[in-house]
């Protein structure tokens, strides 16, 4: 499993009638919830990864750097976003977000948060302690 840059479609017509531009993500699974982000510049989102759900990640403002990390022998990689650029982290694919300017983005799930049994699973990647990034944080809530 890898995160990947999810490319959009585009009616070429809405770029040339001078009014901006219309693009299309189409994705592979239904979209049943969405959320809104900020993320303040060098500071991280992530260290975790979603074993029930695949989860789109769309910069609407900013610029940050998404990083996987599958195994020791994988090593990590990364993805440079901008506004404008989405992802897909299919699910069981650890991921963090670290921004490089203040940021927005939405997040969009493929199933809902609250109807997960373990909707999250906290990793620690190597790329610093994030708000909610680890057990030990004073944000983390255990669903116990």
């Amino acid at each position: 499993m890898k995160i990947k840059r999810f490319f959009p479609t585009a009616n070429l017509d809405t770029v040339r009638d001078g009014r901006g531009g219309i693009f299309t993500f189409i994705p592979h699974n239904p979209i049943v919830e969405f959320n809104f982000n900020y993320i303040k510049a060098g500071k991280i989102r992530g260290n975790h990864y979603h074993p029930e759900f695949d989860e789109y990640f769309l910069i609407t403002e900013g610029e940050g750097v998404l990083v996987t990390h599958e195994s020791e022998e994988s090593g990590e990689d990364f993805i440079f976003l901008s506004k404008g650029q989405c992802t897909h982290a299919p699910k069981g694919t650890k991921h963090v977000f670290i921004a490089i300017t203040d940021c927005t983005a939405i997040t969009m799930l493929t199933k809902k948060w609250d109807d997960c049994e373990n909707p999250i699973i906290h990793v620690d990647m190597g790329m610093g302690k994030g708000d909610h990034g680890v057990p030990s944080s004073s944000y983390f809530k255990s669903k116990k």
